[in-house]
């Protein structure tokens, strides 16, 4: 009988290089929020492919970024710590701009974490898996992103770089130079998704069912109606709005929602909520449709002055 395999994957890019997109692609179902905005995923968020003989958890994670608040801090701490305690690193660049200082930072983090891994995995192969098979050899998975948006030149161009990339880092780090798989994608079509699927799949070692057959993400219902409230609204508002803007839902008494709005200047208020209300019944209404049905959601919007700012509102939003 065949072995059940199983592991973690971190999911790991620069600001709106598509990694959200991906991970929903991966799946085959939303688990995710997207939109056009950087810094749309704010925290770790888990999605679960299952098939028969094994079960992969994707971690979608903030993009790595350069902080300019005390939020922005906290969204890169997420991100690098999903590097822990995985059993494969993929990192996103996308094939659309030059392989620039964010990438750099997100290939070194990653080859950083897959030597670690080599290095444990060649002691255990050392002293002698006690608790099963020695580990293999980690990889790095590099993904290349909105190949659609590029032609076949631009891409091989766009790999070439990383891969030049790549070589600096190992030339830096000494030692071997740590394996690494291309992937050229595009999340959006579905091209080249199949075929990174199923080099992940091959990698995963053996090991037990984390989630329930059938269960597709960790992410409680209440995080999941407040991220769809933010999802909405990132669609809607203009651009200096989308970072000063948090949800959370403060009242489940199935069917009625209440999800609270938070912006941090009194003029922002106005935005979120538009002429005449138009803007939070848009938002509302799209949410509810994606709610089971009967749902009553009720949206309110509150001013937190600076709360991306400050520690005590970002303990108690859950950041």
């Amino acid at each position: 009988m065949t072995a059940f395999r199983s592991g973690f994957v971190a999911v790991v890019g620069r600001p709106n290089v598509g990694k959200s997109t991906l991970v929903n692609a991966m799946v085959g179902t939303k688990v995710s929020i997207t939109s056009p905005r950087p810094n749309t995923t704010r925290s770790q968020i888990r999605g679960v492919l299952n098939r028969p003989d094994v079960q992969v958890v994707f971690v979608d994670t903030p993009g790595l970024h350069k902080p300019r608040t005390a939020l922005g801090e906290r969204m890169n701490e997420s991100a690098t710590s999903s590097l822990d305690d995985v059993d494969l690193v993929v990192a996103m660049v996308e094939a659309t701009g030059a392989v620039g200082p964010g990438d750099r930072m997100v290939l070194a983090q990653s080859a950083r974490r897959v030597r670690a891994m080599a290095r444990a995995a060649a002691l255990e192969r050392e002293v002698g898996a006690a608790d099963g098979p020695a580990a293999g050899s980690p990889t790095l998975m590099v993904v290349v992103n909105k190949i659609d948006r590029v032609g076949g030149d631009g891409v091989l161009t766009h790999l070439t770089a990383v891969a030049d990339v790549i070589a600096a880092i190992d030339e830096d780090g000494g030692g071997a130079p740590i394996p690494v798989e291309y992937f050229p994608v595009s999340a959006t079509s579905g091209e080249g998704v199949d075929v990174l699927i199923d080099a992940v799949v091959a990698r995963m070692p053996e090991g037990p069912r984390y989630y329930p057959e059938g269960m597709v993400t960790d992410v409680a219902e209440a995080f999941w109606v407040a991220d769809l409230v933010r999802e909405e609204l990132l669609h809607r508002v203009q651009d200096e709005l989308p970072h000063s803007i948090a949800c959370r839902v403060t009242e489940w008494e199935w069917p009625r929602v209440r999800c609270e709005i938070l912006v941090e200047r009194d003029s922002q208020k106005g935005i979120v909520i538009g002429k005449g209300g138009v803007t939070l019944k848009e938002v509302g209404t799209a949410v509810r449709q994606q709610m089971p049905p009967g749902a009553y959601l009720e949206l309110f919007v509150r001013v937190e002055k600076r709360w991306q700012h400050r520690e005590d509102a970002l303990d108690r939003l859950g950041f």
